[in-house]
């Protein structure tokens, strides 16, 4: 597979420290969150449900500690879209499938583009998926992308999945971005909304297939990385759909 590069070094941007995840283990930690949040009142973008604020700062650095792990085992990567542009934001992933990219198309993987077993997706994302996905089956992909200064992605689907039924949940850490979505064709008209740390996305229903992508970061906004920069956490249920799809199928990621 053709990668412009590993960033072998990405612990730094995320901090270190033992990672607490499993204290994310029990629902109490979510009905006692010190941020308040309504779950009966999310926002709506073009179909999108926007969860604001709902993971208070412990729940955050929870998950980057998590993700420290992570990355340590599967080294976030710089890949290529089909047309050998290299994209700007960084990624690495988790779970029996993660997405890649290459010159031969966009799809999930079994293994890493070195050959190696994807790690498995932290517990605590899983107690993220119930709160916002209840009913849908547990996911068993997770992408995670890294945007450092100046990065963006792209207006695209999420449909290379093998069922497009089940959601595609989405939490923001670090940084702010602009948000943008539309509908189910591209060229519509898109709604923005400034995603801040601690922010679930749920694309679902209608919207499952809404045209999406990151216009700009406010690199420095946050404070939950030593270094700036957003982290972005996709969960999905792939499936056996582990064969790549054709640059001509294949959504349009660029940035």
């Amino acid at each position: 597979m053709a990668l412009s590069g590993a960033v072998h070094g990405f612990v730094g941007y995320i901090g270190r420290g033992p990672c607490p995840c499993k204290r994310l283990s029990s629902w109490k930690f979510f009905k006692n969150c010190s941020i308040p949040w309504d779950m009966n009142t999310p926002l709506d973008l073009n179909g999108v449900t926007v969860w604001k604020g709902l993971l208070d700062r412990d729940a955050q650095e929870n998950i980057v500690a998590a993700l420290r792990i992570l990355a340590e085992a599967a080294p976030f990567r710089t890949y290529l879209t089909p047309g050998g542009k290299a994209m700007s934001v960084r990624m690495t992933g988790a779970g029996p499938l993660a997405w890649v990219s290459d010159r031969s198309g966009y799809g999930y993987a079994p293994l890493q583009p070195d050959g190696g077993a994807w790690p498995e997706i932290p517990a605590c994302l899983f107690d993220v998926w119930r709160q916002v996905a209840e009913d849908a089956p547990l996911p068993d992909s997770c992408l995670v992308n890294f945007y450092g200064e100046g990065t963006k992605m792209g207006m695209h689907q999420d449909r290379d999945e093998a069922e497009l039924s089940h959601p595609v949940v989405s939490i923001s850490l670090g940084d702010e971005a602009l948000f943008r979505v539309g509908g189910r064709k591209r060229g519509g008209p898109t709604k923005s909304v400034w995603l801040a740390s601690g922010d679930v996305a749920v694309l679902s229903g209608e919207a499952r297939l809404a045209y999406h992508g990151i216009d700009r970061v406010r690199f420095g906004s946050g404070t939950l990385l030593p270094k700036g920069g957003r982290i972005n956490v996709t969960l999905r249920v792939a499936g056996a759909y582990s064969s790549r799809n054709s640059a001509a199928r294949a959504p349009e990621r660029s940035g």
